[in-house]
């Protein structure tokens, strides 16, 4: 009789390894960071704060927390798992170094935040270049997708207040460029605000506006071929007409709420005036209609050219309706500047825009679940940190995945790719990193990290 010792293998543990190194993949991020040239962009950015015998590039130090929230951290101390593989992403600045130079970016307020923007702007426009096909410009137009999320706080901390939803916390704006069908999207503004602040305030989306538009090339900083896209909380005069003033001319796509007005022009769309909206993939979608009611409203007080658009469809099983609704179908409206197209295409383009959702999902996966420090100024540059994070978890599957692999998230590229070890083997002058072969995904690692070195070093 055969004596049972449970459903797994029995592993003695131990200390003392030497060769291994964890978190290995992550040299996929490293020569991201070196092949787009973000660390001299940065280093060179963060020049003016670094101290005559400082030791460590505070650049570097900022981009070695912005890759330790990359793998998963949410704090300052995560840079901790950087610090222990020295051999693979070089000396790595002490807790107490970290922590004095986020003092002193925070103290420097704008300043340190435009040094920091500026750098990645310029990046990115070097990352588009190198993406070409696959960049989310390739087509000669940008879609810039606004919405807000709610970061909850467990403890007291400067413009921390009751939200919205009666939780306790800050209320950011963020901006993601929307990368398509094939890939994700990368972050382009994040704006720290109170708890309390509203939903609909035109000035702070005006504010998010503008910082996003800064980290587009230039070219794509106003006209048409750049379209702004925002949930009704967008769909106020003063944004509007932000957007359309003579010299900007930005497209728009922006929900509207469901006025009495829009809701008793919606009673006097004949049948026949009603189409098929479209599914996901661009076909017909059963109990879905839309149909357009820009003559029917009084709209002289907005911005020329505006088109109102609106969709009913079947409500979803368990659904609840609104008073707005009509017999039993569930209204949605948007406004858009765009001329001419299918109406079910324009309604499809601007559905999408919940593809944002996913974004934030990622950007709390990522360091934005909360705000580790205490005062503003420094939860600011916790942003941005977040924001290059963010930025290097978009460049390198846009420049380096293919396939369905271009649209991992986040967690997925953590757990398939940058968590596996790998044994560092020196031979001459060389330093190599050797991935198991029992790893499911070290094929991919091998392939990513082979585009990844074809590309031109910067410079």
């Amino acid at each position: 009789m055969s004596k049972r010792i449970g459903l797994y293998q029995r592993v003695r543990v131990e200390g003392g390894g030497r060769r291994t190194v964890s978190q290995a993949g992550a040299v996929l991020l490293v020569e991201t960071v070196r092949k787009v040239g973000l660390d001299t962009a940065i280093s060179a950015a963060m020049a003016p704060w670094r101290k005559p015998r400082a030791v460590h590039d505070p650049g570097k130090v900022l981009l070695d927390v912005a890759l330790g929230v990359a793998l998963g951290g949410d704090c300052l101390a995560d840079v901790a798992m950087l610090r222990a593989e020295a051999d693979a992403f070089g000396p790595v600045a002490s807790d107490p170094t970290v922590s004095r130079l986020i003092d002193v970016l925070a103290a420097a307020g704008p300043q340190a935040l435009t040094a920091i923007r500026t750098a990645r702007a310029e990046v990115r426009t070097r990352v588009w270049e190198l993406a070409g096909a696959d960049s989310p410009a390739a087509d000669g137009g940008v879609i810039v997708d606004i919405d807000g999320v709610l970061v909850l706080a467990h403890s007291e901390k400067q413009d921390a207040t009751a939200t919205w939803k009666k939780t306790f916390g800050h209320h950011p704006l963020v901006a993601f460029v929307y990368h398509g069908q094939a890939g994700s999207g990368e972050p382009v503004a994040a704006l720290l605000r109170p708890g309390d602040a509203g939903s609909n305030t035109a000035t702070d989306h005006i504010a998010t506006t503008q910082l996003a538009l800064a980290q587009l090339p230039r070219h794509l900083r106003r006209g048409r071929q750049t379209l702004i896209r925002t949930d009704s909380a967008g769909g106020t005069h003063a944004f509007l007409d932000w957007l359309t003033r003579r010299g900007r001319w930005l497209s728009y796509s922006v929900g509207m709420t469901i006025t009495d007005t829009i809701h008793q022009a919606v009673l006097k769309i004949p049948k026949k005036a009603w189409t098929p909206a479209y599914d996901a993939g661009g076909t017909e979608r059963p109990g879905a209609w839309v149909a357009e009611i820009t003559d029917m409203p009084d709209l002289s007080t907005w911005p020329k050219g505006m088109r109102l658009i609106v969709r009913k469809e079947r409500p979803h099983p368990g659904a609840q309706l609104r008073f707005t609704d009509v017999d039993g179908l569930r209204l949605t409206c948007f406004a858009t500047n765009t001329n001419g197209g299918q109406l079910a295409a324009l309604e499809l383009r601007h559905r999408r825009r919940a593809r944002c959702e996913d974004r934030i999902r990622g950007a709390r996966d990522t360091g934005l679940r909360n705000l580790p420090l205490h005062d503003s100024a420094q939860n600011r540059i916790w942003l941005e940190i977040v924001s290059l994070a963010l930025d290097l978890l978009a460049w390198m599957p846009m420049l380096a995945l293919t396939g369905k692999n271009r649209r991992w998230k986040p967690k997925k590229l953590r757990l398939r790719l940058f968590s596996a070890a790998a044994q560092l083997v020196t031979t001459g002058r060389t330093r190599r990193l050797r991935f198991t072969t029992r790893w499911p995904w070290t094929g991919e690692i091998t392939r990513t990290i082979d585009r990844l070195s074809a590309l031109p070093s910067p410079g």
